[in-house]
This record gives structure tokens, C-alpha cells and sequence, in this order.
């Protein structure tokens, strides 16, 4: 399996949310769901995500925005609008419409679609980890998309699972495209792949992380001498063999740690370490906290309620991007 591959079969949208917006300018969003990834696109009509951190990106009418971190991040029609309204996860799976005099089909209204990851297990920290804040995808032809808005407002059986599979593969064709552009903030492991040397030996780190690794056993397993290993693989990726392994098995550990029961001991022995006490230094040297409490961490609170609520005059005040 190639790496990305490995990157993206983690991804399994389990009771996805889905929200569509109709708005009459001038309009503003505040989302603050909580979720760890969320797809968005216009359907009709032009908006900038202005993220917590960052600029602004603008978003025209198809296409696909993913938008990563659970912060929240605001949607507009200018990226100098205020928020009007806060959108939590309680008001998915439903529509919204702002100032539209009931009309959702007018034409001069914009048209916003999205759809949001909704815990632990469904993306992995790996594949977050290797996306921007915002990364958008020019529209084009899209029949996932025109899928999704048929399923969003349709009542049949089984419509959740075929909403969460739709988002999946949304989201999959769009990471695709986005990883294959050129020029794009992939990250420096992508472009790798492609050398010789560095492909063979990140492809071996990946198929087999817990294998007692050196540089010399790495270099050898890749046909060149130790020396041009480190110093071609450090060119490419941008840091040395054992430093990116180390990164990844503890990456893969932090998946396990959310996603499975598996004791610390167990997934330690799994990602390569010899015990607890092996894993829960690196872990903590790198992540700041121990397994244990990594396990427990729960995600960003959500709003309470069950209708969108409006922004009070100090949350008004401090902007989109606050």
C-alpha cells in the first residue's frame, strides 16, 4: 500500500452531519461544531472561509473547500462581514436560511453545503496532521457532489449511511486531486515518493514500522550506502530516516490509542517499542502528554442547543477571525 493510500483508508464517516444555507448578502457563519474536518462547497453564489488562524480563502460557486481543526472558522460573503450566527453541531442535518423572505430558490441568493466529521476514529490524527487549515479544489465536473444534494434532502431508508459513504468519497476524490496538484502545501513525504532511493525506503518504513530500524539497515534494504540514504532522504523530506519514523509510529500509536481497547503495552510492541515506558517517552517528547492522557482527551466541547444561536454583541464585535 503507497502512503497515501495508507493515509486515507482511514477514513470512515460514521452518522456524518449536513447542513445547507441559504443567504441573502450581506451574511456571515460562525461554525462551531467541533468537528475535526468538515467538506463545504457553494452551490450557488461566492464565499471566503476565514479560518481561526490564517488568511482568508476564497470559495467560488463548485468548489470543494476541506476545512481541518476544530476551532471555529467563519464563512461569509465578505471576509470583513461579522458573524451573524453561530452554527453548533445540533443545527445539522437541516437547513438555515438568513434574511431570504422564505425564498430558498432565488437566485440571487447564495447556496452553502456542508458536511462535517463527527468524532474520534473517523479521520486519522495522521492524515490531519498532513493538511492546511483550508485547502480548496476548483469546481469542475462533480456527480459525488450532485449525489450528495440529492441525498441531503431525501427521506428514504438508509439514508445516513449513504450520506456518510458519499462523504467519504467526497472527501477522498477531492484529498486526490489535492495532493496531486502541483505547487500544492502537500507535505515534503509526497513528492518523495517519486525518488527511487527515498520512495523505496519511506514505502518500507510505512509497510513495516515496528521492524528494529537503522539507517544502515534502511540504506542497505535501499541499495545505496548509509551515508546517501541520510542525506538524500533528509534533501526530500525535509528531516532524517529515523526522525520521520519516529514521527509516524507515534502518529500510528496516537490512531490506535483513540480507535481501538488495545492496552499501551500492546500498541507499543505494535508501532515498534519494546514497552509502556519506551512509548510514553517518545510519545510525551513529541506530543507533550502521555498515552494514557492522550487516550483520554475528549474533543473541543460542543454548543448546547437545538437552534442556531445569535451572536451576542461582543462576539459580533471581535470579527471573523477571532
Amino acid at each position: 500500500m503507497d502512503v497515501l493510500s495508507e493515509l486515507l483508508d482511514g477514513v470512515r464517516a460514521r452518522g456524518a452531519l449536513f447542513q445547507r444555507t441559504v443567504m441573502n448578502s450581506p451574511w456571515s457563519l460562525r461554525f462551531a461544531s467541533g468537528s475535526p474536518l468538515t467538506l463545504a462547497t457553494m452551490l450557488r453564489g461566492r464565499a471566503w472561509i476565514v479560518p481561526a488562524e490564517g488568511e482568508a480563502v476564497r470559495v467560488d460557486t463548485g468548489d470543494i473547500a476541506v476545512i481541518r481543526g476544530r476551532a471555529p472558522y467563519t464563512v461569509a460573503d465578505d471576509p470583513r462581514t461579522a458573524p451573524q450566527v453561530v452554527i453548533s453541531s445540533a443545527d445539522y442535518c437541516g437547513g438555515v436560511a438568513l434574511d431570504t423572505e422564505g425564498d430558498e430558490d432565488h437566485e440571487g441568493s447564495a447556496l452553502l453545503l456542508s458536511g462535517a466529521y463527527t468524532g474520534r476514529g473517523e479521520i486519522s490524527e495522521r492524515l490531519l496532521q498532513a493538511l492546511p487549515d483550508v485547502l480548496v479544489i476548483p469546481g469542475g465536473d462533480q456527480p459525488l457532489l450532485d449525489l450528495m444534494v440529492q441525498e441531503i434532502v431525501t427521506d428514504s431508508p438508509g439514508r445516513q449511511v449513504m450520506r456518510d459513504r458519499l462523504l467519504d468519497l467526497m472527501l477522498l476524490s477531492t484529498l486526490r486531486i489535492w495532493f496531486d496538484r502541483p505547487g500544492t502545501d502537500a507535505p515534503p513525504w509526497y513528492g518523495a515518493i517519486d525518488d527511487p532511493v527515498v520512495g523505496r525506503a519511506l514505502r518500507l518504513l510505512h509497510e513495516d514500522p515496528a521492524h528494529p530500524w537503522t539507517v544502515a539497515s534502511l540504506a542497505a534494504a535501499s541499495g545505496v550506502s548509509r551515508a546517501a540514504l541520510a542525506r538524500r532522504f533528509s534533501v526530500h523530506v525535509g528531516e532524517p530516516p529515523m526522525t520521520y519514523l519516529t514521527s509516524w509510529r507515534i502518529g500510528l500509536a496516537a490512531d490506535l490509542l483513540r480507535e481501538t481497547d488495545a492496552t499501551v503495552a500492546s500498541i507499543a510492541r505494535k508501532v515498534g517499542y519494546a514497552n509502556t515506558f519506551a512509548l510514553s517517552v517518545a510519545f510525551k517528547r513529541l506530543r507533550g502528554i502521555t498515552p494514557t492522557r492522550h487516550r483520554e482527551a475528549t474533543p473541543v466541547p460542543e454548543w448546547p442547543g437545538g437552534a442556531v444561536r445569535p451572536l451576542s454583541t461582543s462576539e459580533k464585535g471581535a470579527g471573523p477571525g477571532a
